[in-house]
């Protein structure tokens, strides 16, 4: 498979996400250097290290719409957390390894998804001849094929007889069947009980590493349990096409496929670093800051973390951290941890300009979305220059005098401008709604004026 070039991965983001280019090219080029380093002899390939990224910049400019665009460019395994769900080893809540373990869970999905494509066809085949075994049972005469008493002319031609009409009637059915005809018609199959033994136990790997491995064990130490279910053929043919492709994938060439693909392209988004840095606590243990800083380290570093799936090494997996750094700064995060993200990337804060363009070129900008919501009732809705400018002029005025939260501001503005367009749509015939820059004014200059108010409103 092809991978994309820095300028086309920079390309595809520009679609979603406004300026903040500096970003965007280090992500590219680090997204592009996981392919080169495939690409590289293998004595060597093993001494290039990622360069992780830490990105710098306040909330709402796009740090973490970046994560979510790269995670359906990424075209390996990516998981996208937050630092501030992870408390140190030892104590409630989950540890930083748990990160790597979810990482291989989601390797393990792709690539079974991947290999069931490709079987997709056989298991269609043989799902239809199960099909068609519920629909016409096979004769009587076929199931005593195999009897040791020998068969008599007049009988064996009677058994010919029956055996050619089944075969008829079975083509019949199967043509009937590939046309739709019989979907609605019920059949009864055996389907697995899932029953799953109640337990937890407490280990190094962590309870919900524990409770997965007793379900397997259990699972195969014990006969399946099956029950009797009706279901429409549309139906039955799903669910058997879903058994028959699980039947086709090799699971432990999935595996091993999904643990070379994280070790060598995995990507962990951590957001929120922020929120684990800063001063050491002075009271009480610090389990939820400088601890998990503690505990990342051999992770980002290269470690071999123990899944259900096997060891996996962490050495070349890419980890793209973002904070807003509001209270605390870069620095505050422990040395050995700094030296690891070498790449810092900041991100600016929006201006009005960047309004206007996060209003229009998107393919989901906030006006586009909202058009499409109004389109529903049968409304028209439109947005002239005049207006959007208004509306990105009043987004960098409040954002000025209170809080900034960046392009968030946009969904704020947005709701109370035409709050009253949507509570009075369905009742009210109303077939073209335009917003202008009067419009805009008229709606929101009481409210950006009274400051104690656009504080609780806007």
């Amino acid at each position: 498979m092809e991978e994309l070039t820095p300028r086309q991965i920079v390309a595809e983001l520009d679609k979603y996400i406004i300026g903040q280019d500096e970003a965007k090219k280090s992500v590219a080029i680090a997204l592009r250097n996981r392919w080169r380093r495939m690409q590289v002899p293998e004595e060597l390939r093993e001494e290039i290290m990622p360069n992780n990224i830490i990105m710098i910049g306040p909330t709402g400019v796009g740090k973490t719409e970046i994560a979510r665009r790269l995670a359906k460019l990424a075209r390996a395994p990516f998981i996208k957390v937050e630092a501030s769900k992870f408390t140190e080893v030892g104590y409630v809540g989950r540890d930083v390894e748990s990160i790597i373990r979810d990482l291989v869970d989601i390797a393990v999905n792709m690539v079974k998804q991947e290999k069931t494509a490709q079987v997709q066809d056989k298991a269609k085949h043989h799902a239809e001849e199960r099909l068609l075994d519920l629909l016409i049972p096979p004769p009587r005469s076929r199931k005593m094929h195999l009897r040791p008493e020998p068969v008599g002319e007049g009988e064996a031609a009677s058994v010919q007889d029956e055996e050619d009409t089944y075969f008829e009637t079975r083509a019949k059915i199967r043509e009937l069947l590939r046309q739709g005809k019989l979907d609605d018609r019920q059949v009864e199959m055996d389907v697995p009980r899932e029953t799953f033994p109640m337990m937890q136990i407490i280990s190094p790997l962590g309870v919900e590493e524990m409770g997965m491995n007793l379900q397997d064990l259990f699972g195969s130490m014990m006969p399946k349990k099956t029950k009797k279910r009706r279901m429409s053929v549309e139906e039955a043919r799903k669910f058997l096409e879903q058994e028959e492709a699980q039947k086709l994938v090799d699971m432990d060439e999935v595996v091993r496929e999904a643990i070379h693909r994280v070790e060598n392209s995995g990507i962990v988004f951590l957001d929120e670093i922020d929120k684990i840095a800063g001063e050491k606590s002075k009271v009480g243990p610090d389990v939820s800051r400088e601890g998990v800083q503690r505990d990342l380290l051999p992770v980002v570093e290269g470690t071999s973390v123990v899944t259900k799936y096997g060891m996996v090494k962490t050495d070349h997996i890419l980890f793209i951290a973002s904070g807003a750094f509001h209270v605390s700064k870069p620095s505050d995060l422990i040395p050995e941890l700094q030296g690891r993200f070498p790449i810092r990337v900041e991100l600016h804060s929006l201006t009005t300009e960047d309004f206007v363009r996060i209003l229009t070129e998107p393919e989901n900008a906030l006006t586009k979305q909202y058009a499409a919501l109004l389109a529903t009732e049968g409304v028209e809705l439109k947005f002239t220059e005049d207006g959007i400018y208004e509306i990105a002029r009043y987004a960098t005025e409040v954002n000025s005098r209170t809080e900034n939260i960046g392009a968030r501001r946009l969904h704020t503005i947005m709701t109370t401008l035409l709050e009253d367009v949507l509570y009075n749509v369905p009742d009210e015939k109303i077939k073209k709604v335009s917003v202008t820059g009067d419009v805009v004014r008229k709606t929101l200059e009481k409210i950006v004026k009274d400051e104690d108010l656009s504080r609780y409103i806007l």
